[in-house]
């Protein structure tokens, strides 16, 4: 382990720069609501969100050293802290939040307002901001050497790239444009479908692909490990349970399906059979996985917790310089209790005083738990979703058996699970910015007021946002079909109604089981299980890509700058379609997406569709191939 005293920061401590000024406030509060709406967006199509740092990064330098004519790479670090606030709150709303849409599409209750939805994103957004400040120096400088912090260490190289080389973010904005133009085509246009599927004659299997450059560029990011366990889980519900539910059960009428199987499959092919059944046995194994995560990580969460305690009373101690300073833990403290009251008084918040009480305890060994295990496998392999099933359950049955049983007490488990989900999220993004800032020399405490910003300016913005895409297209809906939020919504009507389908839920459950004991990682599984085998499918073909990239540099240092260039192309595509989606949805909340709709002009046969969504596709494949593997490397 390399001793903290050996180690100098790009910034010494004595040097001071330009950092929390008005120029990367401005730009991070952009990046912040920008990246925010478009993984909010992303999230509630496929069920997975992206990280924002490394883009953010390479947009700040983009605008800082080549628009402003200025040169501090500490003000780029605060444009990428403050804007990748905005992805972590997004994904820890839209896992959850969208349940309550739900609910109001069935007649149980009424929507949740945007004050509401924004007063829950803020508050656990601040809450993750507070709760990661005293976790600091034990997670970030005591544990640095043995905690690599993925995604903070490649963030703080890609900085330290543009001090060396002016670095473009050209192939961010080359994304951007060519994925939105993209879904302008697909969604807007409707030139073709943006989905082909094959169907086999006597056989109930599907198989087929979106067409999607977001989709695809999750694939490409995640890498073909993840992708293939999440391709194996689609095939096994498209292409076994599926067609094993049709064979057994055509002439039976089966729990929650109201007709017989073989009606259901006549009249709604084999996506009518995955929404009826396979979604719960998706939702078993999701659930099973959350928590074997969780489980398999209760050493590692329990002595994170006990270190983090017994190094706050030291820190508190110790002589500071300016790359030690954290925000002041009196302040700290009461900005927690004010969070606390709020979320308990506040009328629009539907948590009662037990809630309150949860909430803290969760909260807090929750965001130990999140800022250590980003710390080892990286944000995107960080259970949150495991944390959020685990809050979900045990808030939901101390509810019920405190007599809250009725709507109110399911309200109030999915706003403890969304601020619970929040703050892991929000923790686990401030540990990997605080991860590049130490690096880097920058100073924490303006690190910590930058995240605080970024969560502010994302809050306000995530409620209109949700309430956009639902009046566009509706949650559950083919557009989006918001897995996640789903998932917690099943969770909490089957302990508090007892009315979920749970042979499904536990064959689910099993499969997940079985999975584990095989080795393989069960939370990609599990989601391929969940998600419609085209979506899985797309991003399939981006790990095959990146698979490509892997295989076809020889070179290490053309590997890794290729490997760099397309996790760029692809953060910008995901920024691209996501922004598109949301201007779509503009036009359709406003009635005025009939305009550029074209399809009823083309009137392509089937044949012809299918054809031109694939060709479409393949432009996309070869893009990313051309930045990735076809392209000729700086270092030749």
């Amino acid at each position: 382990m390399k001793k903290n005293k050996e180690f100098t920061p790009y910034v010494p401590a004595d040097k001071t720069m330009p950092e929390l000024t008005a120029t990367s406030i401005a730009t991070g509060i952009v990046l912040s609501v920008v990246f925010g709406a478009t993984n909010a967006y992303l999230g509630l199509r496929v069920g997975m969100t992206v990280s924002a740092s490394i883009p953010a990064a390479v947009v700040s330098m983009g605008v800082i050293r080549v628009i402003m004519r200025r040169n501090s790479i500490l003000e780029s670090n605060i444009v990428q802290t403050v804007g990748s606030a905005g992805e972590s709150l997004a994904a820890g709303a839209i896992f959850t939040l969208p349940a309550l849409f739900l609910w109001a599409a069935e007649g149980k209750m009424e929507k949740p307002g945007i004050l509401e939805i924004t007063l829950i994103a803020l508050l656990g957004g601040l809450l993750g901001v507070f709760f990661m400040v005293p976790l600091r120096n034990a997670l970030i400088v005591k544990e640095h050497g043995v905690l690599p912090y993925p995604e903070g260490t490649a963030c703080a190289e890609v900085l330290l790239a543009g001090e060396e080389k002016s670095t473009s973010a050209s192939t961010v904005f080359k994304g951007m444009g060519l994925a939105a133009l993209f879904k302008f085509v697909v969604d807007g246009v409707k030139a073709v479908p943006g989905e082909v599927s094959i169907h086999f004659k006597g056989y109930a299997g599907e198989i087929g692909t979106q067409i999607y450059p977001a989709v695809m560029s999750v694939g490409y990011i995640c890498g073909p490990q993840i992708c293939s366990y999440m391709f194996a889980g689609g095939l096994l519900s498209w292409m076994a349970l599926i067609p094993m539910i049709v064979l057994f059960g055509e002439q039976l009428t089966l729990y929650p399906g109201t007709q017989t199987i073989g009606t259901m499959f006549a009249t709604g092919g084999a996506g009518v059979i995955w929404s009826t059944y396979i979604r719960y046995i998706g939702a078993g194994a999701l659930a099973a996985g959350g928590l074997i995560s969780l489980l398999k990580s209760f050493p590692l969460i329990v002595r994170t917790f006990r270190d983090a305690l017994k190094s706050m009373g030291e820190a508190s101690k110790s002589v500071k310089d300016r790359t030690s300073l954290d925000l002041g833990m009196r302040s700290v403290v009461v900005s927690i209790v004010l969070c606390m009251v709020l979320i308990w008084v506040l009328p629009v918040i539907p948590v009662t005083f037990l809630g309150g009480i949860m909430i803290v305890v969760f909260g807090f060994f929750f965001a130990t738990v999140s800022s250590r295990m980003v710390g080892l496998v990286g944000s995107s392999n960080n259970p949150v979703s495991g944390m959020a099933i685990a809050t979900l359950l045990m808030a939901a049955l101390i509810l019920k058996v405190t007599g809250d049983s009725g709507i109110y007490g399911m309200q109030g488990a999915i706003a403890i699970g969304s601020i619970i989900c929040i703050v892991s999220a929000i923790a686990g993004d401030a540990s990997q910015d605080l991860k590049t800032g130490f690096l880097l020399g920058a100073t924490p405490r303006k690190q910590q007021i930058g995240e605080v910003i970024g969560v502010i300016a994302s809050a306000l913005a995530i409620g209109g946002t949700l309430y956009l895409l639902d009046l566009a297209w509706g949650f559950g809906s083919a557009e989006l079909g918001a897995p996640q939020a789903t998932l917690m919504k099943m969770i909490i009507e089957g302990v508090m109604e007892g009315n979920l389908p749970w042979t499904l839920v536990f064959i689910g459950a099993v499969i997940a089981i079985v999975v584990e004991i095989l080795g393989i990682p069960v939370l990609p599984f599990a989601i391929g299980v969940y998600l419609p085998v085209q979506l899985n499918a797309c991003i399939m073909v981006g790990g095959l890509v990146r698979l490509a990239c892997e295989k076809m540099k020889k070179e290490e240092s053309e590997k890794r700058e290729s490997i760099s260039n397309g996790i760029l192309f692809c953060s910008g595509m995901i920024a691209g379609e996501g922004l598109a989606g949301i201007l779509l949805a503009i036009l359709a909340v406003v009635n005025l997406d009939y305009l550029i709709d074209f399809s009823g002009i083309l009137n392509l046969s089937p044949l012809v569709a299918d054809l031109g969504s694939l060709l479409a596709f393949g432009v996309i494949i070869f893009s990313l191939l051309k930045v990735t593997v076809f392209k000729k490397c700086n270092n030749k």
